[in-house]
């Protein structure tokens, strides 16, 4: 049957766009979205609406709602996260707060119905069935393989970490009231009927997740009812609450966010340090002092005029930086998103790929979208001279079922290099395929180094079908710490 596709705030309709077919391995059976690449995914996931008419009408500007009746893509929603899946995962060891929320919506106001420690399955039913209670539970990536391969490819195509919450409610209930969050935000409606309501947003693309009172946020905007595979846009800041029809079953549906902090305003404060220590170890205004007592009394006009000087110093020293510093934003994204999605124990993902790659090799990156190249300060606390390494930081090894979990402890892997080598690296980052002898590198000796000690190569002579990187030795003195 025709999809019907509704933007909400301009009643337009689209034709139907049949989205690629493709085999889901991990399922057994087909999937209604295309899993090929990360953009082929995000273009059928928004479907029929064109990825540049998303971008240039609706992100970051106003809500999309997408209303279908397509019974294959229904059925797959639903087969992505269950109320009956609560069981199964229960039994793998819950813990209220860190991965279930009980809660429910009374007189406008939040309710939590957490109890301490592990969850049981029974008494979650219980406080569902009896008290109406909405179930949230946490970044069900962790455990449901499907919506793990949906993530990790968001998380290409965004550049940024993608996470997700499932909200199990039951009919005649509201877990949450009005509220707005600091991310972007994709509803896929799983399983029953889902009563929304959108607002006008009190703070355009907010930085924080905030409660509203009803008597602030006026009138709804728009207002629809989600079924089995509709999906909902709407940026960070937009206003919203939901609530499941009386008298039909419970609605499932899972939250998809993303672009939390990831603003252009965090952008400066990531680049703009960096900036400011390579100009001030060329320009010596900036080393000079700051005028006596400035930080016992207020900020002084000839202060800030002094400080408008140097903001514009540094501005026309951007224009011709060749390299910026990240401080922590590609570090940060590498070490907590999810490692690549595959079919099995993973073990093609942590050992070699044939014979190490010598002089005559041709190599090439693999998973390209899960490796960060970026340039900052030695790390090495012992070099007093900080100069500038290049650093090349990767997922691979990056465990799923700590994801997006906040305070769970994560490492970096990786590698660092002198900053001489940047220009071969960047040779092995844009080429398909290059022979190591072609490496821009002084000797044969660092090229071969550089090869046999760089996760993510890969070599063409020696490659093997179903092989993937080669292993960092344990002992290489280049692995980042």
């Amino acid at each position: 049957m025709p999809k019907k596709v509704k933007p909400a705030g301009d009643g337009k309709e689209e034709g139907p766009v049949p989205c690629k077919q493709v085999k889901l391995e991990a399922a057994g059976g087909p999937s209604p979205l295309n899993l090929d690449s990360p953009s082929g995914l995000f273009e059928s996931l928004i479907s029929p609406v064109k990825t540049e008419t998303f971008f240039k009408e609706f992100w970051e500007q106003k809500p999309l709602l997408i209303q279908r009746d397509d019974p294959v893509l229904a059925t797959y929603y639903q087969s992505l996260f269950r109320l009956s899946d609560l069981k199964s995962l229960c039994s793998r060891g819950m813990y209220y707060g860190r991965d279930v929320n009980v809660c429910r919506c009374v007189n406008g106001k939040k309710k939590v119905l957490n109890k301490d420690g592990k969850v049981h399955f029974l008494q979650l039913r219980k406080d569902f069935d009896q008290k109406r209670a909405t179930i949230q539970f946490h970044q069900p990536q962790r455990f449901k393989d499907e919506l793990w391969r949906i993530q990790e490819k968001l998380e290409c195509y965004f550049g940024s970490l993608v996470g997700s919450n499932v909200y199990i409610t039951p009919a005649g209930s509201q877990g949450l009231p009005p509220h707005y969050d600091d991310v972007e935000v994709f509803i896929l409606q799983l399983e029953g009927e889902k009563h929304w309501r959108l607002y006008h947003p009190t703070v355009p693309l907010a930085r924080e997740y905030s409660l509203e009172a009803e008597d602030r946020i006026g009138r709804p905007a728009h207002e629809f009812t989600l079924k089995p595979g509709d999906l909902l846009y709407f940026p960070r800041g937009t206003v919203h609450q939901a609530d499941t029809p009386s008298g039909l079953a419970h609605s499932t549906h899972v939250t998809i966010s993303t672009y939390q902090s990831s603003s252009w305003g965090d952008f400066l404060l990531d680049t703009i340090p960096g900036l400011v220590f390579d100009t001030a170890k060329a320009d010596v205004e900036l080393r000079a002092g700051i005028p006596r007592q400035l930080l016992l009394v207020e900020t002084t006009a000839a202060a800030t005029r002094k400080l408008s000087g140097f903001l514009r110093m540094l501005a026309d020293r951007l224009e011709g930086t060749r390299e910026l510093l990240s401080a922590d934003m590609k570090k940060d994204f590498a070490m907590n998103r999810l490692p690549p999605y595959y079919v099995g124990d993973g073990a093609e993902l942590s050992t070699p790929g044939g014979q190490l790659p010598g002089l005559d090799s041709t190599v090439r990156l693999q998973f390209r979208d899960h490796v960060v190249l970026t340039v900052g300060p030695d790390q090495d606390p012992s070099d007093e001279t900080r100069e500038k390494m290049v650093y090349i930081y990767h997922s691979l090894k990056n465990r799923r079922d700590t994801h997006m979990m906040g305070n769970e402890e994560t490492e970096s892997h990786g590698l660092r290099f002198p900053l001489s080598h940047i220009d071969a690296l960047k040779q092995i980052w844009n080429s398909s395929a290059i022979s190591v002898k072609d490496l821009k590198l002084t000797t044969d000796e660092e090229k071969q180094s550089l090869v046999t000690s760089w996760p993510c190569v890969l070599t063409e002579v020696h490659r093997r079908k179903n092989s993937k990187l080669l292993n960092v030795p344990e002992g290489d003195k280049n692995r980042a710490s």
